[in-house]
């Protein structure tokens, strides 16, 4: 049975009643751009540094290969704390408001970074090392379980209906920038002397994220409440009990998005992380480790111009399709890529990896910016994204690492196997693609999840461009939609 339409509000106000709007707009990309920035910059140095650094420093090096794994757990272990930060800040983003929860993931966060580039070493105190290590990242994993959660429905819930896919995109270039300053700054570290890096060298960059810390917060203390988040308390619709409605009513549209962020997850983790100790491994001792993060590097300047793009795209074609084709090309390229990263060249493996982070999974994450919080009801979409975001990392990024690096060593690097499991997050998130309804334009104060009812009712009647159907001016959402677009720096 499809459900009827239940939006929180009826009214409207006019663009002239919310003169502020603009201003808050820029200030919730900014905000938005910087934490997701802090949060990738954090994750993107821990794989870097778990391949090349911690296996050598936090570990026994007796078997220099199961040292690698055990590094590589560490890794994982910090998405398993998502799901639980998830859980617990995204009921607090649903209870109190998007705001007060964001100021909070990104001190957590920042600071558990930090204190990682003091720890000492496995030679200073011997297995009190891994544990602290452990205990941090698992910090680290609980206040970004919310975080980019946080941002995404901040951000779409602020955008202009009509180019929601584009603004709400426009934040995730702080993962492309985050990604491409760790990637920059271990780049630069690795020409180092090899003594000087491993014993202070690798501590900078985890240091330096107090600044983005300080940045973060200042401008997220000046940030409003989403308008959405405004108008459930308005209308006294916020849920006081956002884990039981989850699961009363949003599951499914967890298990969906769960299933859209398989390929984009565990594919960019797969090529950030893996495919460097993988290179490595099949290459030898001519790998040149510094050199081959030039990928990394080169894959998330692509990925300043191709999220917001695909975002654009979808607006204009529909999520589902732009999904699709990302996924699709991911799966196409799985097998040839690792068969590549065979060869011994430091060019192609370069190429490889930045073409896989670049096109393949960005061309996923820009549509799915915007199609995650639009699956998801107001009173529990906090909640809802990131669950299904967080679940997801676990199972996809988390597993890719351990898994991948077990599987190289007891395949003694057989690109097939990784090959293969890459093309099996694919199929799931391409097939993911079709148990959803076309949510481009939905009217984000709807309290019913858009899996759950038609491919109309999921947009409330909003076409894309080229069609005839409601325009943007038409389309029965919050003031804010219809409002002018600001121009974004």
């Amino acid at each position: 049975m499809v459900r009827r339409r239940t939006p929180v509000s009826t009214t409207t106000t006019s663009p002239e009643q919310d003169p502020d709007y603009a201003a808050n707009l820029k200030r919730a990309t900014l905000a938005s751009s910087i934490g997701s920035a802090l949060e990738y910059f954090d994750f993107a140095l821990y794989g870097l540094s778990t391949a090349l650094i911690f296996n050598v420093l936090f570990f026994p090096q007796g078997d220099p290969a199961m040292a690698t794994v055990a590094a590589f757990a560490t890794f994982g272990v910090g998405f398993a704390a998502r799901p639980f930060g998830g859980l617990f800040f995204g009921r607090l983003g649903d209870k109190v408001g998007r705001k007060t929860v964001l100021v909070i993931t990104i001190m957590l966060m920042g600071g558990a970074s930090t204190l990682i580039g003091v720890l000492p070493t496995y030679d200073s105190i011997g297995m009190w090392a891994p544990v602290l290590l452990v205990a941090l990242r698992l910090l680290q994993g609980f206040g970004a379980g919310a975080e980019q959660a946080g941002s995404t429905v901040l951000m779409a819930e602020y955008a202009p209906v009509g180019r929601r896919g584009f603004f709400s995109a426009l934040p995730f270039i702080g993962i492309q920038a985050g990604t491409l300053l760790a990637a920059l700054v271990f780049t630069l570290i690795s020409t180092l002397p090899e003594q000087a890096m491993l014993s202070w060298g690798w501590r900078v960059p985890f240091l330096s994220s107090f600044l983005l810390i300080l940045l973060a917060v200042a401008i997220r203390m000046k940030l409003q409440e989403t308008p959405t988040f405004v108008e459930l308390e308005k209308q006294e619709q916020v849920a006081d009990k956002p884990v039981r409605e989850l699961f009363k009513h949003g599951f499914p549209g967890v298990l969906v998005g769960i299933g859209l962020r398989m390929a984009e997850n565990g594919g960019s983790y797969m090529f950030q992380a893996l495919a460097l100790s993988f290179f490595v491994t099949v290459t030898g001792p001519g790998a040149d480790k510094g050199v081959l993060t030039w990928g990394v590097t080169i894959g998330s300047l692509i990925g300043v111009f191709s999220v917001p793009f695909t975002g654009h795209l979808s607006d204009r074609y529909g999520r589902r399709i732009i999904y699709r084709i990302g996924a699709l090309f991911l799966l196409v390229y799985a097998l040839p890529a690792w068969w590549a990263l065979t060869l011994h060249n430091h060019g192609i493996a370069i190429a490889v990896i930045a073409i896989g982070i670049g096109v393949g999974v960005n061309s996923m994450l820009g549509p799915q910016c915007a199609m995650i919080p639009e699956m998801f009801g107001a009173r529990h979409r906090y909640l809802g994204v990131a669950m299904a975001r967080e679940i997801s990392a676990v199972l996809a990024g988390g597993v890719a690492g351990v898994l991948g690096a077990y599987l190289i060593k007891v395949t003694h690097g057989n690109w097939l196997v990784l090959g293969l499991y890459m093309v099996t997050l694919c199929t799931i998130t391409a097939a993911s693609t079709f148990l959803v309804p076309e949510t481009v334009g939905r009217d984000l104060t709807r309290t019913d999840d858009a899996v759950k009812v038609s491919d109309a009712e999921a947009g409330s009647g909003y076409a894309l461009p080229g069609t005839a159907a409601l325009s943007t001016l038409d389309f029965p959402s919050p003031a804010i939609a219809s409002a002018p677009v600001p121009s974004v720096p």
